[in-house]
């Protein structure tokens, strides 16, 4: 066994047992926990502040994008962000113990389904070093215990918080294991973690594609994952025109480089020749540059032509697949051809039509008249979320807190043996 090898299966022991405390604490005394974290947060900001300028400065001398290195700073509004995210975690029920179905059988049996921990999660995400905080909360108020394995670039920033974690897990009497970072920068641990299914119950990778392709492939435990977000805006022939453009608009160009931004916009044959240089206007005015169809070529000037390649691709960018379809049978083929099962909507005032659109397209969201940048655990009443599943076990769609559980069946007799 090598130095990296005992490291992880030490981390992953630790966590185990960790869970095991975890199940039998109170809401209380997690809640508790969520508190001492956000005073800590306030108390220790310029320390956070001091460990996150060592990250900021080797990102600048590694060349980062000015993107990344904003996404890695945390200044003294980020963390009272952070602190924030955490009263809201806090005042979110309890999951733990709830009742989810009960029934009493003719011999007397009483048969009750009941929500529990995960037990032991394995966390792998990006640079931000506001997730390692949200992770944790979310980890530990649904009582699991959690390994952070936290992007290299974020590594000072990570530390610094971890111990923040720690010291409010003992100040709350939790185990000082309930949350643990992995603090080598070396990829190798990783593997040796996604190994050791008989102590981690679950790994949630959130990330760039080839990491979550990387995961799937090596981890011998269940992953919720999503490899990407094609999604799409179908405006139909009974879409209120205005209403339309503005969701198109929303959802390319609110934010377009996450996971729930449209990549590919379906247009009604029906409404192509007057909606479509209108919405093109509106989205080439704001930057974004359009690859069509034959037919989208024809009616917007701006359009580049599409490739085959084009309609499957996750841009993350100003850019935006065009095509025209004859109905709405159409664009549910289209969508279940190039889309990725992340966020799908529909522009239509006809109930007929959207009904079939949600039944059909198998997505982890369907949107009726809205953004697809609405696929998000905060705007759905979630609180806060660990990330998005294209998964249809045992999660799909935003995870948050229940979807970090799930249940036993507690059975109370009175002494009934089976004949």
């Amino acid at each position: 066994m090598n130095d990296l090898t005992r490291y992880a299966r030490t981390l992953a022991e630790q966590a185990r047992d960790a869970s095991r405390e975890l199940a039998t604490t109170t809401g209380e005394s997690r809640d508790e926990w969520l508190g001492r974290i956000a005073e800590l947060l306030e108390m220790r900001t310029d320390e956070l502040i001091s460990a996150n300028q060592q990250d900021l400065e080797l990102a600048r001398e590694q060349g980062l994008s000015s993107a990344s290195i904003d996404r890695l700073e945390l200044t003294a509004e980020r963390i009272g962000g952070m602190s924030s995210a955490l009263a809201e975690i806090a005042n979110l029920s309890d999951p733990i113990g709830e009742v989810i179905s009960s029934r009493d059988r003719p011999n007397g049996l009483s048969v009750q389904q009941v929500r529990v921990p995960l037990g032991v999660v394995f966390f792998i995400y990006e640079s931000r070093p506001n997730v390692t905080v949200d992770a944790a909360a979310l980890c530990v108020k649904g009582g699991n215990a959690v390994i952070l394995r936290g992007g290299k670039e974020a590594l000072h920033s990570n530390q610094a918080l971890s111990r923040l974690l720690v010291e409010a897990a003992l100040a709350s009497d939790l185990p000082a294991h309930a949350v643990q970072l992995v603090e080598t920068a070396d990829r190798a641990v990783v593997g040796e973690l996604l190994v050791l299914d008989e102590f981690i119950d679950v790994t949630i990778p959130r990330g760039g594609k080839s990491l979550i392709e990387r995961v799937a492939s090596e981890a011998k435990m269940p992953v919720i994952k999503h490899f990407d977000g094609v999604c799409h805006v179908f405006v139909d022939v009974a879409a209120d025109p205005q209403m339309a453009q503005e969701i198109v608009v929303n959802s390319k160009c609110q934010r377009p480089g996450v996971c729930n931004a449209a990549e590919s916009l379906l247009v009604h044959a029906g409404i192509a020749g007057t909606f479509l240089p209108n919405v093109a206007s509106a989205l080439v005015e704001r930057g974004v540059s359009l690859r069509g169809c034959a037919a989208t070529c024809e009616l917007v000037e701006a359009a580049e032509v599409a490739t085959e390649e084009d309609f499957g691709t996750e841009y993350l960018d100003l850019v935006l697949s065009v095509r025209v379809v004859e109905d709405v049978v159409a664009a549910i083929e289209h969508i279940n051809a190039y889309g990725s099962r992340h966020t799908d909507a529909i522009v239509t005032a006809d109930p007929e039509t959207a009904r079939r659109f949600t039944g059909a397209v198998d997505s982890s969201a369907v949107m009726v008249n809205a953004s697809t940048r609405f696929n998000d655990g905060g705007e759905f009443g979630l609180g806060a979320e660990i990330g998005i599943s294209t998964d249809k076990f045992h999660a799909r769609g935003p995870c948050g807190l229940r979807e970090l559980t799930s249940y036993k069946y507690v059975v109370e007799g009175t002494g009934q043996i089976r004949e």
